[in-house]
């Protein structure tokens, strides 16, 4: 039998087990597995089986210790005793007892100070790749000196089919016993359950040290200066910082210590639904060996894929080490930024695409956490749905959602930094009328924000957010920033504006009071 690195522990009794495996090694593995195959321009491609997205009904934490007293409970995070963990636990170890394996030990945060060491445990070598591409990997003294904090165990390929029984929702389980450091995945194949469950333990254990931590990417110019992009998925947030003209910090998730700003990961996560070596270069180039796409659609022969397939899922993903991006920053660090950047799809066509907000509006804002679905994008979404996720992430988050606001206003407070609201959806109309704003306009919005010209510009006062729109700005169409006016209908924009403003106001009042100091700043009817 060969060395289990301390596998016993967990109670795992494995066979063979394949440490930090070479990404040659693990894309051999991964084809002669059958798991997947070598595609396009090097890359590999992989298949998630039923589940192609997260699972957030299907979390679980166990309320025990400290957690009991510190998170938020609710639909977000639902509560599950010792017993079933354990009982789910024996399920997993069973399901590992005389199986290869693959373990990857490395650390989630580029900072020193905040880096937490994490080991993951898979049974499919391509697991083993996408978190090799997704954390931040040791090097040699590292890894011989490691010692995980918080471990994942993935058993993807087994099923509580006694859910009832244990009083979960259904034969999948992601489960999190926070004081014990452990996690078990089981009944679905999706490889960011790993990705976002280290998030959410980071979002648990940061801001209870005073440490802010974001769903967001960041990059940063030539002089240093460090921008934040906050946004749900779909909204551009990995697109917009992937700049030619910027070095990136990361795409998705970081920190903000005393000392600045901190990537959590090693690699990126990228969309892939309608990508093109035109409009995102630096992510068509990411897309080399090393890569992994996920359930895109390929030809057989020419292994090239076809990016506006969405027939197996609209959320196609690239995963790949942040050294394929040219122009980014090793080690995942920047300055405190000066610059914080909303992004929302609005597909009811009534947001300007771009505001200022005072430090009121921004956490107001950034507690609603607005974006909005498409008619087509699920099953029974026939108009412009608006969805709200507190702090951009709330399916992340451990903590009630004002620790996490009060934390970002006093960062910026003491910093300076200043908020924007950018709106990369749908303008002249709701989505089916309308027409989504081009990138390249939004584009040169961002540069306007990032360079500071936008503070040189007249604005207008919005009627209903309160927020300051400019009037014009360098490369951006005049007639784009006032939405009002690329609507043929007036009325019915008003009419569409003050269903939004509702919708916000509903939203806000689930908070109970407990957000009651930042409901000023949201958006009025007369």
């Amino acid at each position: 039998m060969s060395e289990t690195y301390g596998l016993d522990q967990l109670g795992l009794n494995p066979a063979e087990v394949h440490r930090n495996l070479p990404v040659e090694k693990l894309v051999e593995h991964t084809v002669i597995n059958q798991e997947g195959v070598m595609g396009m321009q090097g890359a590999t491609m992989c298949k998630t089986g039923k589940f192609t997205g997260r699972s957030p009904k299907d979390k679980y934490i166990v309320d025990e210790g400290e957690a009991s007293q510190n998170v938020w409970w609710g639909p977000v995070n639902q509560k599950i005793s010792e017993e079933v963990f354990d009982k789910l636990l024996a399920k997993v170890q069973g399901h590992y007892d005389g199986q290869d394996c693959y373990v990857f030990d490395g650390h989630c945060g580029a900072s020193e100070r905040f880096s937490l060491p994490i080991r993951i445990v898979t049974r499919k070598a391509w697991h083993a790749h996408f978190v090799n591409n997704m954390f931040i990997r040791p090097n040699r003294e590292q890894l011989a000196n490691h010692k995980p904090e918080f471990t994942i165990i993935n058993a993807c390929d087994i099923t509580a089919e006694d859910y009832a029984e244990l009083g979960l929702r259904s034969e999948v389980f992601v489960v999190f016993h926070l004081s014990r450091g452990l996690a078990l995945i089981g009944g679905t194949m999706y490889a960011g359950e790993m990705k976002k469950g280290i998030f959410s333990v980071m979002n648990y254990r940061l801001p209870l040290a005073g440490t802010m931590s974001m769903h967001c990417s960041a990059n940063m110019g030539d002089d240093g200066d460090t921008a934040l992009f906050f946004g749900l998925s779909g909204t551009g947030k990995t697109t917009l910082s992937a700049d030619p003209n910027r070095h990136l910090i990361g795409d998705d998730e970081h920190g903000w210590s005393d000392d600045g700003i901190f990537n959590f990961e090693g690699g990126c996560y990228a969309k892939c639904i309608d990508l093109s070596e035109e409009k995102e270069p630096d992510i068509w180039r990411a897309i080399r060996f090393g890569a992994l796409l996920e359930n895109v659609v390929y030809d057989q022969e020419s292994r090239q894929v076809d990016f506006k397939n969405s027939s197996v899922t609209e959320n196609t993903r690239v995963s790949y080490p942040i050294h394929h991006i040219d122009n980014a920053v090793e080690p995942s660090l920047g300055g405190h930024p000066k610059t914080i950047i909303f992004l929302t799809c609005d597909a009811f066509g009534v947001l300007p695409p771009v505001a200022k907000l005072t430090p009121g509006q921004a956490m107001y804002h950034f507690i609603s956490g607005y974006t909005a679905k498409v008619a087509g994008t699920e099953r029974g979404v026939t108009e412009p749905q608006a969805t709200f996720s507190s702090c951009f992430g709330e399916p992340f988050l451990p903590l009630h959602p004002t620790r996490y606001a009060a934390l970002l206003g006093e960062k910026m407070e003491k910093h300076g930094a200043k908020a924007y609201l950018v709106n990369t959806g749908w303008t002249g109309g709701a989505y089916g009328t309308g027409h989504r704003i081009d990138l390249p306009q939004t584009r040169a919005i961002i540069t306007a924000i990032l360079t500071g010209s936008i503070e040189d510009v007249a604005c207008t006062t919005d009627k209903y957010y309160g927020f300051e729109v400019p009037t014009e700005l360098s490369g951006v169409d005049s007639g784009l920033l006032n939405p009002v006016k690329t609507w043929e209908d007036e009325e019915k924009f008003h009419a569409t504006a003050r269903k939004l403003v509702q919708l916000f106001q509903k939203n806000f009042d689930k908070f109970d009071g407990t957000s009651h100091e930042y409901a000023q700043f949201g958006p009025k009817l007369d």
